[in-house]
């Protein structure tokens, strides 16, 4: 305990002395797409975004869904290589930060770990699915440049293709893009080095309601996120359908925790995705890979 307490203490007074810093201004595109979040009873506006909610609490669970969803992380991006943070809401819908030429392969790679997980579904009970495949991207270009490098993986690998017909998949070309999916916004720390998640990610585990450098917090991501999926699910309504979640490191992180029910989603961060890695988004907590205690983020990743 007394570790526990002398680590948030640590935190908590480094975070303090940080130089104030100023985060990017938000386009008139991102304001014209409001967060999910927003619209949540109770929630007010971050002082940094006004597209990004506050909120006091986590949301109730996440209910039963309809359909399957897999959640696929952007591969590298040109932010990951310079070793920034990029969570501006005026990125939304512009060019900026998209992929690299190793982000396009990893999200063509994607592909055929996409097509295995839906295998196993199908294995599972194939009288569920109606063998249909829709992609949902946030409207980031690394998100969206994945979720089509993906798509054209789908259709460029002659042994993942063989794979879609046995299966009968029908896959939807179009990617629909969706504000809720977007990256967690980072406040006062967007543009800033890497390492200045260490003054977020440790107090996340203690409170997930907290603010510090006007963040987005893990609740208010949770918060859309519930909202998101609920959208979506009603969407396809009929059920059945295999969903991709095209998103974030710490989006798809607090979704995938928060879907499983694990009783602190502000540990999302030691169940971290790789650049391009997909994985089924499970509704147990035994369907989580293996914590692995937090560690610095590293440029490039």
């Amino acid at each position: 305990m007394m570790l526990i307490m002398t680590t948030l203490l640590f935190f908590l007074s480094l975070a303090t002395t940080v130089q104030a810093f100023v985060s990017p201004s938000t386009s008139k595109i991102a304001k014209q797409h409001l967060s999910a979040a927003t619209s949540f009873t109770g929630a007010r506006a971050n002082p940094q975004e006004s597209t990004v909610a506050v909120v006091e609490e986590m949301p109730a669970s996440l209910p039963p869904l309809k359909n399957y969803y897999y959640l696929l992380r952007h591969g590298q991006s040109t932010a990951n290589v310079e070793g920034i943070i990029s969570s501006a809401r005026s990125l939304a819908g512009n060019n900026k930060h998209g992929l690299t030429l190793l982000g396009i392969d990893q999200g063509r790679n994607a592909a055929s770990s996409l097509i295995e997980l839906i295998e196993q579904d199908l294995a599972d009970d194939d009288t569920a699915s109606t063998k249909q495949l829709y992609f949902y991207s946030s409207p980031f270009a690394r998100a969206k440049e994945t979720a089509y490098a993906c798509l054209e993986g789908l259709q460029a690998n002659d042994d993942v293709e063989t794979k879609i017909k046995e299966l009968g998949l029908k896959v939807n070309e179009e990617v629909f893009i969706d504000d809720g999916l977007m990256e967690r916004f980072f406040g006062r720390l967007d543009g800033k080095e890497l390492l200045t998640y260490a003054y977020v990610w440790p107090v996340d585990t203690f409170d997930p309601t907290h603010t510090a450098f006007d963040v987005e917090s893990v609740a208010a991501v949770s918060t859309r996120i519930r909202s998101t999926l609920l959208h979506i699910d009603s969407k396809h309504n009929e059920g059945g359908n295999h969903i991709v979640l095209t998103s974030h490191a710490d989006v798809l992180q607090i979704t995938q925790v928060y879907a499983a029910g694990l009783d602190n989603v502000g540990m999302f961060s030691q169940y971290r995705f790789g650049n391009g890695e997909v994985r089924r988004m499970g509704r147990n907590v035994t369907t989580l890979p293996e914590a692995v205690p937090l560690q610095p983020p590293e440029r490039g990743s």
